[in-house]
């Protein structure tokens, strides 16, 4: 079993980081998203929330070297992530025929491990009906302290590395998960179907000594079908892969990515850009205040609520109690009861933050804890959906939350990604289909941050106000 060690003393004992800059992919980058938080470091692309053939074609017209697709499919049933792949496969191909444009695919999940895995990377590859030789897994995410090191994959907690599956989020209750080896990992998450002797290897020692050639060599001697975990703790780790993925593509290789969100700027050749600044964070409009809505369960959120309240004493609190939300009889009450709670902060000029209870509603079985979330986040998308006071920002904190906000209740079909509020932090500029064309919108993921981030990113956004 994997076990805690120090961050820094792991490190040292690590050859030199690669400095190599990445060798982008050849065509048009398209990310399946699971949920919004795969937009957290990239600028200047495209987020759509539709994928009709004509959207798709478009996009692979578009000069842009990558464009997301959010698919939301963390938040349903794995029968429906699997159609919504299939579909969105099938259309691709379409779209590509039509355009006569090439393009690669990456799935992109969560780097904390939760998720439809293989379920959606094989529906994907069969809606492409496309034989990609390997599956490369590369949950790598730098400003979240997502490492991969001899094949255990690691969540920072301050100086310590924790293997994954001794942290809450193995613990998810649809989710969840033991191994934090990754060879052992696909071996649980597919049943037996890829045992972990089976599951190859791309080494932190191979990228960084052997170089490109080495992982190109490797990469080229993964069995046809066959899973390889890709080992990273830095960007140049990520870079020599590039070059070692187009080595084996000039081989007549195509690979199917199942990865975090630091995989996709090297593959797609996008720059790296500073922090976003607060005028960018901020509505034009003045007068309003900014919205939070927190529908994230996780432990690292509710410390984050917790010193939110502490350091702006002045941000007006309104919770939603689960239990109310649950029961029919209680339900339209207490959403009416946010609702006004949450205009009237921001008609009077004030932020404000909407947050369900922090008691996690268990339910029987996977489904049913899956309905209650569904039935929880409805209520969170009614508040804002009915919303008529414009806010200056909008702050989703959670996965689900974020994706459900954007396409239910303000109806965003298009937007562009500005940039990052902080490490892992994206932010949306809406198009003009949109509720609010332009707010910016600001998905936090539940996953990301120390306890003072949320509160942090609220200075951040009132700097030089």
């Amino acid at each position: 079993m994997a076990e805690v060690v120090n961050k820094s003393a792991l490190f040292s004992r690590l050859p030199p980081a690669p400095t190599l800059a990445p060798e982008p992919a050849k065509a048009k980058v398209i990310v399946l998203d699971d949920d919004p938080t795969g937009t957290q470091t990239v600028h200047g692309i495209p987020v759509l929330t539709t994928w009709s053939v004509d959207a798709l074609a478009a996009e692979l017209i578009d000069p842009a070297p990558c464009a997301y697709l959010l698919t939301n499919t963390r938040a349903f049933p794995r029968t429906e992530a699997c159609r919504i792949n299939r579909e969105i496969g099938g259309q691709l191909r379409v779209a590509a025929a039509a355009t006569g444009r090439p393009f690669r695919v990456i799935s992109r999940g969560d780097s904390t491990l939760r998720g439809h895995f293989p379920a959606e990377t094989d529906a994907l590859a069969a809606g492409l009906g496309a034989a990609f030789h390997a599956t490369l897994v590369i949950p790598a995410f730098f400003a979240g302290g997502r490492y991969t090191i001899g094949d255990v994959h690691y969540v920072a907690q301050g100086e310590d590395l924790v293997p994954v599956g001794e942290t809450e989020f193995a613990h998810d209750p649809e989710f969840g998960f033991r191994a934090s080896d990754l060879r052992a990992w696909v071996e649980e998450k597919t049943a037996g179907a890829h045992p972990a002797a089976t599951v190859r290897s791309v080494s932190l020692e191979l990228l960084r000594l052997g170089g490109a050639e080495a992982a190109r060599d490797e990469l080229l001697s993964i069995p046809a079908g066959g899973i390889a975990i890709v080992n990273a703790a830095a960007p140049g780790d990520l870079a020599v892969l590039t070059h070692a993925i187009a080595r084996a593509e000039e081989r007549g290789r195509r690979f199917l990515f199942r990865t975090a969100a630091d995989f996709v700027p090297a593959y797609a050749g996008i720059s790296r850009r500073p922090l976003l600044e607060a005028r960018e964070m901020r509505s034009a409009e003045p007068g309003a205040g900014g919205l939070i809505v927190a529908g994230s369960y996780v432990g690292r959120t509710s410390s984050q609520l917790r010193e939110l309240v502490a350091r702006h004493p002045s941000m007006v609190s309104v919770e939603v109690e689960v239990a109310k939300l649950i029961d029919a009889a209680s339900r339209e009450s207490e959403v009416r009861r946010a609702h006004d709670g949450v205009a009237a902060a921001l008609r009077g000029g004030r932020d404000v933050v909407l947050f369900t209870s922090r008691a996690l509603a268990q339910g029987a079985s996977a489904e049913e804890f899956g309905r209650i979330g569904q039935r929880v986040m409805a209520a969170l998308v009614d508040i804002v959906r009915t919303l008529e006071v414009r806010p200056s920002w909008i702050v989703a904190k959670g996965g689900i939350t974020s994706s459900d906000l954007a396409t239910r209740a303000l109806g965003i079909r298009r937007a562009i990604v500005l940039g990052q509020a902080l490490p892992g932090l994206p932010v949306w500029a809406p198009g003009p289909e949109s509720k609010w064309p332009q707010l910016p919108y600001i998905v936090f993921p539940g996953n990301v941050g120390g306890p003072d981030a949320l509160a942090e990113l609220v200075r951040r956004l009132h700097a030089s106000a």
